[in-house]
């Protein structure tokens, strides 16, 4: 295990760095940052997260075209849109999500707000979330988002902890809705699950940093270790361990390190 006081120094030096407005404008939370009204960070975030891989300027360019496509009022268009709208969704294509995810990503969103204010409901229907981890709220989203009728293929496009998956979108997700600092990045807008709940997004740039950095053995991008990372980070900061999340991607993507 490493020097954790040197640790904490070094990745608090670069949250400085990367947990910044100016990080915003090249990565996928710059799409929600558009809106203002809370449903429509939540659908606008969501499909950004989703998306979230590959080539940045394509993710932003993609997801900048769904929103015009739903005239860039997406709870609106959710709520409100006929099957005709549909038609200028069929040619849409990110990597393996396409028209078909596309749709049922609609018609679940559709399906869940005619019956809640916010997306926070999807993955805690409960007043409050009392769990260690975000673990049972992310198994919760995944059985809930696959609980009305969906193509087999969807699936995949929406990872679960109870597949071993690390989760990583859904926990950037997470992490942009609950973490709240003056910072400007992250919105805040959720209050049920805490900060100190999140689980930092562990992709295969922060797998290999966090193993360089000797917080984990090996550098699988799988749940343990997404877990593992998390409780050592916990241990730098109780209240807000994916604030770290800036550094070791900084680290790992704009430093190379």
């Amino acid at each position: 295990m490493p020097d954790l006081k040197r640790l904490k120094n070094l990745l608090d030096e670069k949250v400085r760095l990367y947990n910044q407005p100016s990080f915003i404008i090249k990565d996928p939370i710059s799409i929600p940052h558009r809106f203002s009204k809370k449903q429509d960070i939540e659908i606008s975030g969501l499909f950004a997260a989703v998306l979230a891989w590959g080539n940045r300027t394509s993710i932003i360019n993609n997801c900048s075209r769904l929103m015009e496509w739903m005239d860039n009022a997406p709870y609106e268009f959710i709520l409100q849109h006929k099957d005709t709208d549909l038609k200028k969704f069929l040619g849409f294509a990110h990597r393996t999500f396409n028209a078909t995810d596309l749709l049922y990503f609609i018609e679940f969103l559709q399906y869940h707000y005619s019956q809640h204010k916010s997306l926070e409901e999807a993955f805690v229907p409960a007043k409050a979330y009392t769990e260690d981890t975000v673990e049972q709220a992310l198994i919760h989203f995944h059985n809930y988002f696959f609980s009305i009728e969906h193509p087999e293929r969807t699936k995949k496009h929406i990872s679960t902890p109870a597949r071993k998956s690390a989760c990583k979108r859904l926990n950037m997700y997470l992490r942009w809705m609950v973490r709240k600092d003056n910072a400007g990045v992250d919105f805040g807008i959720w209050k049920k699950i805490k900060p100190s709940q999140l689980v930092c997004p562990l992709d295969v740039h922060v797998a290999r940093v966090a193993k360089r950095l000797e917080l984990l053995e090996n550098d699988k991008s799988n749940w343990s270790n997404a877990l593992q990372l998390t409780y050592h980070l916990h241990q730098l900061n109780p209240d807000d361990p994916a604030v770290y999340d800036y550094a070791l991607f900084g680290l790992g993507m704009a430093e190379r390190f």
